[in-house]
């Protein structure tokens, strides 16, 4: 019998992937018609048009200088890599901390404004399937315009050569940095009903997250040194950024990514409840 008739297990996968993929399917076509998403891709285009130009115009000025005799520099910075990717992955960085929340901000706030979060929660669908759903779709949604950012660097091959590997390790390390303001702005985004309310706590939350690894440099304690190195997020992605995949990096993403994933899901069940 246990071969003609499926799995309980697997057909309860199944009906939590057909109502995340429902949750996902709304929100992803809400993203891609929406002015505020066309907005923020046009915007993010438009910076990095000016400013990774004047980037590699400084670059080829400081490799011209050094072939040619003239200041020296360490010589990582003559590497395209160190010199002018990281350096244009940095801005993406600053964007990103922007751009994240003022994408996610109405997830749940809008929904709730708009009084459709009641028909959502009364939807044949769970909590854990609702915050995936729009999850992903967010993620879908900012990696659109990580792509656009993307297409800078790549652009440098038609007269530069460099590490495919090392440049695409180095973007997957910025994308969790994003699927983690991702997480943590969603989150923001479903303890209000105000859009503006929702958009500052996450910026305030993405730029805080970056300051608790600086307790490294106050700290004596050694114990203390070790907890805040282990819980910075620049010290996980240092590595990334270089070209190099650490396992105790994407363990530490996924778990921030996880939390507040998860916190977002306990508002929204308790909503339920209420």
């Amino acid at each position: 019998m246990s071969k003609i008739f499926p799995n309980k297990g697997i057909v309860n996968r199944i009906v939590v992937s057909k109502g995340t993929y429902a949750i996902f399917k709304k929100e992803i076509k809400g993203f891609l018609t929406s002015p505020n998403f066309l907005l923020v891709a046009a915007l993010t285009a438009t910076i990095m048009s000016w400013v990774f130009p004047n980037m590699l115009r400084m670059f080829d000025i400081q490799a011209k200088s050094a072939q040619f005799g003239g200041a020296q520099g360490p010589s990582q910075a003559l590497n395209i890599h160190y010199g002018l990717f990281l350096r244009h992955l940095s801005y993406v960085n600053l964007i990103l901390i922007f751009i994240v929340p003022a994408l996610t901000m109405k997830l749940f706030s809008e929904e709730k404004k708009l009084k459709t979060f009641d028909l959502l929660l009364t939807s044949p669908v769970t909590s854990a399937q609702i915050v995936t759903g729009k999850l992903l779709a967010a993620l879908s949604a900012v990696g659109v315009v990580m792509l656009v950012t993307l297409l800078y660097p790549i652009s440098t091959r038609t007269f530069a050569e460099f590490s495919w590997s090392t440049l695409l390790v180095a973007y997957l390390g910025i994308f969790l940095v994003a699927a983690v303001y991702t997480s943590m702005d969603l989150f923001c985004s479903s303890l209000t009903e105000s859009g503006i309310l929702a958009y500052v706590l996450a910026v305030i939350l993405n730029v805080f997250i970056w300051f608790i690894g600086m307790g490294v440099d106050v700290v004596d304690s050694s114990l203390a040194r070790a907890i805040f190195e282990h819980i910075s997020l620049n010290q996980h992605l240092s590595g990334m950024v270089e070209g190099t995949l650490r396992t105790t990096g994407l363990i530490y993403f996924s778990s921030l990514i996880f939390l507040f994933g998860f916190l977002a899901e306990r508002v929204v069940e308790s909503a339920r409840w209420r």
